[in-house]
This record gives C-alpha cells, structure tokens and sequence, in this order.
C-alpha cells in the first residue's frame, strides 16, 4: 500500500520524538491514509506506554439532570418543572456509593447538570455523603464548567471553589464541558455556559492546587478539521505550563434526542482518526482514552492500536450519553474488559484514578506503585 506523501515528514518528525506543529496536524486530518496516521499513533502510544492497556472498576452520578444552560448537542438536560426533572439526595448518593463499594469500584466520577436553586454547600455534600459510606474511594468530581458555575452562584474564586470541593473529598477532576474551544463552534453549540478561557483557567488552578485532571473534545457535529486541531493545541499549551492533564478523552458526537440530531454521528473511521491525531499532537499528555460507552466496544478495542492505551471502566449508571442516544451498555464486566484488551494484543492493567496499579486479593483492593511505562522508565533514568 502506497503511503500518503505529505505524511512522510511527519512520520520522520514523529520517529525522531519531535512535536508537530498546527500545520502538521492540518496535514494530517486532510490525508486519507488512515492506516499510516494510526501506524504512527500506535508508534507514540507503545514509545509512551508499552503494550499496556488500563481499565478501573467505576460508577458514574449525575446528582441532577435540571440545568440553566440549553447546549444544542446536551440530550440529558431538563427544565426545572419537566417530568423528567430529577436531583439525587443523601440516601439515594449514599445507596449509589454502597452499591459502588460492594462492587469493589475504585472510583465514583461525578457530573450533572447546573441546577440554579442548588446551592455550593450540596455539591460539596455529594463528595461528602460518598467518602461517609466509603473513604478510600476516589471522587472524580464536576467539569470546569460547573466549577465556573458554583464560583459564579456562591460569588467566589474558582480557587476557592475547588478548595472547598477538596475539603470535602474531592480527589480529581473529569474533562468534561471542553467541547470545542474555538469561538466560532463554541458559540454556536454551547456559547452560554463557561468560556473557552474560563475552562483552561478553572484547570489551570486545580493543577496549581495539587489535583489531576482530564481533558476532552467533543467532535463530529458542526466543527471542522481546523478547530478539532486548535483546541488540541490550546490543551497542550496548558499542559506545558502545569503538567496537571493525566489523560485526554475524544469524545464522539451522539446526535439523538439533542437539537442537532439532523446531524449524523461520526463514523467509525473518523473516530479512529480523531483519536490517533489526539494522540499525535498531544505529546505530552501520558494517556489517550478509548471511551467505550460512546464508541461502542468495537471501535474502543481497534482504538487501542490508533493511541489509546485507556478504554474506561466498567461504568455503572451513565445516563448523559445514553440519554444521547448511546446504545452501548450500561456496564461491562471486569472479565469483558480483560478479553476485549488481550484480544487487540495488549496486556491488561487495573488501575485507580491517578495510574496507579490495583490488586486485589480475597475480594479486596489496594492501591499499588505508580504504574511503571516505558516513558516513566526513562524519565526516572
């Protein structure tokens, strides 16, 4: 098969470890050779992290689902007075968080919608109810775009905010709400809720206060290849200044029950091409996850030798992206994510939220080392 041309400079730049630049990843999203862009991809993400591949034992809450932001391309939001209106309260969390610890879940990722008559005080208490029930779980908790909004009710910092959030349990924070940072798309599809800046700078402040986080794009809607390959470079700008990002996230469009559902959802080989261009461009983000609940399993499994080295977890009670149409299960099995990673050729790893390895022993967990990479390898000479 005759490689595309215009790839083999940045095949050369890729195989010496050199950045690309804007321009390189232009040339990359108008090339047709899926095949050679995930070639490399998969070249930096076994350079990075070998032939493992994580997973983690989690559950998802969305304490809400009523939200004052009316996003085109949201099919989980509701008005206050809808039917479909709900707000999870300290038996039904504590209940969730029983069930996460009986399965052994290490993590409980928590985001929702912004509901204007809840105040910063029950926000903090969902992180409070899970850590009463369970102490060692981790809490993953609320994008940059609900921390922008619980500093804009409570009329405080972002630092402040996410202050009172660690206080409270906090352990990490979710990508979510980073859709597309150009102006020209994120007005159109979300331009009401957190600005493009507001979102670096509520991220940029948790990594000054000692927290991890994740980052996202949201793709194959109204956006084109210009402003997938300028948000990618607005994350890595800011992980060049903090090092806070663990893992980034593409996230596929699902169109149904939203407002752009005349849109179709992006097919499987722009997914693959999505991911392996994040992983091209975003050298210094350790991990690129495959998130199976909105690719499918299918596509999460191929995903894993086009750069990503994470394909989520066992996922419990998601409901934003099936409320989207996802038609995904709501959970896998531990066994399922095992076969479906040694099945691509990669060696499985439980992990916890920050990489480091699980191991469980009489139906119990502990944390283990940070999880030794070939990139960790050389850095710690």
């Amino acid at each position: 098969m005759t490689v595309d041309a215009d790839l083999r400079p940045i095949r050369e730049k890729v195989e010496a470890g050199e950045r690309l630049s804007f321009e390189d990843g232009m040339t990359l999203e108008a090339s047709r050779d899926v095949l050679e862009i995930g070639a490399l991809a998969n070249l930096v993400r076994e350079r990075k992290n070998g032939d493992l591949a994580f997973y983690n034992v989690n559950t998802h809450v969305n304490p809400t689902n009523v939200c004052v932001y009316t996003c085109d391309f949201c099919a989980f939001r509701a008005d206050l007075d809808s039917p479909r209106a709900y707000v999870l309260y300290r038996d039904q969390v504590a209940e969730r968080a029983r069930e996460a610890s009986g399965r052994g879940a290490t993590e409980i990722h928590i985001v929702g919608g912004l509901h204007h008559k809840l105040k910063l005080d029950y926000y903090c208490d969902v992180i409070r109810w899970i850590k009463e029930v369970d102490p060692e779980i981790h809490v993953k908790a609320y994008t940059a775009v609900e921390i922008e909004f619980f500093a804009r009710i409570t009329r405080v910092s972002h630092e402040e905010v996410i202050k009172r959030l660690i206080d409270a349990g906090l352990g990490s924070m979710p990508g979510g709400g980073a859709e597309i940072f150009h102006p020209e798309v994120r007005e159109k599809i979300c331009g009401a809720k957190a600005s493009t800046e507001a979102w670096l700078e509520v991220h940029r402040t948790a990594h000054k206060l000692g927290l991890n986080s994740n980052a996202t794009m949201l793709y194959g809607h109204i956006e084109g290849p210009m402003h997938r390959i300028d948000h990618l470079m607005r994350l890595r700008e800011l992980q060049d200044e903090t090092g806070g990002f663990q893992t980034f996230i593409p996230l596929a469009f699902h169109p149904d029950n939203s407002e752009m559902s005349e849109i179709p959802a992006p097919s499987g080989m722009m997914n693959l091409k999505t991911m392996a261009i994040s992983r091209l461009m975003l050298d210094n983000f350790p991990h690129i996850k495959a998130y199976w609940v909105m690719l499918g399993l299918k596509t999460a499994q191929v995903s894993l030798s086009f750069g990503a080295d994470d394909i989520d977890g066992t996922v419990v009670h998601e409901k934003i992206y099936h409320d989207a149409g996802a038609e995904t299960p709501q959970e896998i099995t531990v066994a399922d994510i095992r076969r479906l990673i040694e099945e691509a050729g990669r060696t499985p790893i439980e992990r916890d939220t920050l990489y480091r390895e699980i191991r469980r022993e009489n139906g119990r967990w502990r944390t283990g080392a940070k999880i030794k990479t070939p990139a960790l390898a050389v850095l710690n000479g």
